[in-house]
């Protein structure tokens, strides 16, 4: 296929904000003078100034939890004033909220992939009547001379087939959720030379549809790993939630099935040294060699991702998982990995019991049964009542 994760490729929004209060620090005048104390409990964003261990130091990017005194390197959130004596409390009340907009994960609306230029789309409101789903991810957004998005790189996001399938969507009272990028095509990640650039062509996205959230499917050798891509991706977003605080920002890659990659690794940690306040990371754990127990390697590969927001980002086990999602694959995978509905119900039941913030899979357009028929565009390779995988995915 032209599109897809490998032969396919391959998140609607219940927002959940934090609750702790943003604690800005006004620094002293005195060179030597301490601000106010550090608190372990208190959310500081760039610029916010606290005090530890008789030094004073100043937040890079949004942090909560994070020691000053050991998080204070080179690429950490806190950069070192150097030495200071005494305390200087704060002498004014903050007037305006943080100068960046802090991640919010959150759960989501299941939002399954469906991709109307391939594998005998299905009519939506068929899809929305028979199982109840309220959002579908649509792929794929691409560049099309240069860095201008257009679905499938063919077309304008307005016009053909795409928007077609957009009205039907929304006459069917389901939202959508445009996923940019995808294992292979002509992508706005390698075109889009610059940050600001790539940040105005999402920027043209989101204007289009008028969404809630935005996201982006990074994968193979030209953006996943290459980082100079990588890295322009990420700080794309950071802007893009800079400029649209209510818009939810969702990174999708794959993963092993332990955990994040290397360049899975590295694009969570890029995002923390970049400060670009990504909402939701979002793994597909499929074609990663899982073998017959899916629902076990996709649980690893979680409790991987979870391990490692947590240590890079200070959360806890509840707000790791809040911004945490799976994508998986129905049926037959390209690899001939299996995840039958049985699979799918335990592994929406894990999701759900953790408090994830996203629930979908690659795609509802092979969402019928056809036993027996191999990795496909139009079924799933094994036997199944059509639209199972979707109304499992409804129950998120």
């Amino acid at each position: 296929m032209k599109l897809g994760r490998k032969l396919l490729v391959v998140a609607a929004v219940a927002a959940a904000g934090l609750t702790t209060a943003v604690i800005p620090m006004t620094s002293s005048n005195a060179a030597v003078a301490c601000v106010a104390a550090w608190s372990s409990s208190a959310v500081y964003v760039g610029g916010n100034q606290a005090s530890q261990n008789g030094h004073n130091y100043t937040a890079k990017w949004w942090t909560q939890n994070e020691s000053p005194a050991t998080h204070s390197g080179q690429w950490d959130v806190w950069a070192d004033n150097g030495a200071c004596g005494g305390t200087t409390p704060p002498t004014t009340q903050p007037t305006s909220g943080p100068t960046t907009n802090p991640p919010t994960g959150g759960k989501m609306a299941s939002a399954p992939y469906v991709y109307p230029g391939w594998g005998n789309p299905p009519a939506p409101s068929t899809v929305t009547s028979a199982t109840g789903i309220k959002a579908f991810t649509m792929a794929f957004v691409l560049a099309n001379g240069g860095c201008n998005p257009a679905w499938d790189g063919e077309s304008g996001l307005t016009g053909g087939v795409h928007a077609s399938y957009i009205s039907q969507i929304k006459a069917a009272g389901a939202d959508i959720v445009p996923s940019i990028g995808g294992w292979s095509g002509n992508k706005l990640g390698p075109n889009c030379t610059t940050v600001d650039a790539l940040a105005g062509a999402y920027q043209k996205v989101i204007n289009a549809f008028g969404l809630k959230a935005i996201d982006i499917d990074i994968e193979n050798t030209d953006e996943f790993e290459n980082t100079v891509v990588a890295d322009r991706i990420v700080g794309a977003l950071k802007i893009i939630k800079q400029n649209n605080p209510s818009v939810k920002t969702i990174l999708t890659f794959g993963t092993s099935t332990t955990g994040p990659t290397y360049y899975g690794t590295r694009l969570v940690q890029q995002a923390k040294a970049l400060g670009a306040n990504i909402d939701i990371f979002t793994q597909m754990p499929f074609d990663f060699g899982g073998g017959s127990d899916m629902y076990t390697s996709t649980v690893n590969a979680s409790e991987g991702l979870k391990n490692l927001l947590k240590t890079t980002f200070g959360y806890t086990d509840a707000q790791a998982y809040s911004h945490m999602g799976i994508s998986g694959m129905n049926g037959l995978s390209d690899q001939q990995e299996l995840t039958s509905t049985d699979t799918w119900t335990r592994i929406r039941d894990y999701a759900k019991s953790k408090g994830f913030a996203r629930f979908t899979f690659w795609a509802v357009n092979r969402d019928r049964g056809c036993a027996g028929g191999g990795v496909v565009s139009n079924c799933s390779g094994i036997a199944q009542a059509d639209w199972a995988f979707t109304k499992i995915s409804a129950g998120f």
